[in-house]
């Protein structure tokens, strides 16, 4: 048991000033391993009371200061047992510099994980776009933001695109979006005619929302058609681009029922003969 012991006591010098034995590394652990308890119990008390979302919130605000907890905890455990503190940052000053150089993305995200929480750019639950990806948040991690596409697949965005790319909420205002479809038809239509199968079009969606009504707008006289944009609002943004196609397929029906034609470019070729 005594050369167990000694073992277990046995200082490795690390640096010259500084010396850690086995004994102090389970010491080590066994901190880390008590304060990742009592961090957990201390957490739950404190959300047992908040709503679900705001409680995924602290959760990802709490994890920050936890491993800043698990440094100065390691810290002051390693001046207790005897260790020289300020040797170990003497010893890995230039380590350190290092490590920050080649891991300055990874601090970019963590410092733009603390943005997001602190601005409150993003929530979990938001529909995002960023660099023409479109997804729903389901996560804000330390490092990076999990979220779900249109097809179910999983897109998992580095938190420091967020300072450097231009970010768009859907739903920051609401969860409703204005949505259109724009069409061209052939010059000499019934524009009176072709605003009011547009309506129709809309109308005729469920997922259209009656509240604010759907409008038709004359967007411009084009070089081979006259440009319609019709503008609809929708419950749920997310699933946009179903209604838009079913929207399409509906102004194609009622275009060829009412005989509105649809025009497609055109140019006139003059051949002129050099005599």
């Amino acid at each position: 048991m005594k050369e167990f012991w000694k073992i277990l006591k046995e200082p490795y010098e690390i640096t010259k000033n500084v010396e850690v034995s086995i004994f102090d590394l389970i010491i080590i652990v066994l901190v880390l391993v008590v304060a990742t308890i009592l961090l957990g119990v201390i957490r739950r008390l404190l959300t047992r009371s908040l709503p679900r979302e705001d409680k995924k919130k602290f959760k990802v605000v709490f994890s920050y200061a936890r491993w800043l907890m698990y440094v100065i905890i390691a810290l002051i455990t390693l001046h207790m047992l005897g260790v020289n503190v300020t040797g170990i940052f003497a010893a890995s000053a230039a380590l350190l510099i290092g490590v920050g150089l080649a891991l300055q993305t990874l601090f970019q995200d963590i410092i733009s994980g603390i943005f997001i929480l602190v601005d409150q750019t993003v929530h979990v639950g938001d529909i995002i776009e960023i660099d023409s990806k479109v997804g729903r948040v389901e996560e804000i991690k330390l490092r990076t933001t999990r979220a779900v596409t249109i097809d179910n697949k999983v897109l998992i965005i580095p938190n420091h695109l967020y300072l450097t790319n231009t970010l768009y909420n859907w739903t920051q205002n609401g969860v409703t979006t204005r949505e259109s479809v724009q069409v061209g038809v052939a010059y000499g239509s019934d524009v009176q005619l072709v605003k009011k199968l547009l309506l129709q079009a809309a109308r005729n969606h469920p997922e259209v929302l009656d509240d604010p009504e759907p409008s038709v707008w004359f967007m411009d006289f084009g070089d081979s058609a006259l440009v319609f944009k019709l503008v609809f609002t929708l419950a749920d943004s997310f699933q946009g681009n179903r209604p838009r196609s079913d929207i399409r397929f509906e102004i194609d029906k009622l275009f060829r029922e009412n005989k509105v034609s649809i025009p497609f470019p055109q140019r006139d070729i003059h051949i002129i003969e050099k005599k």
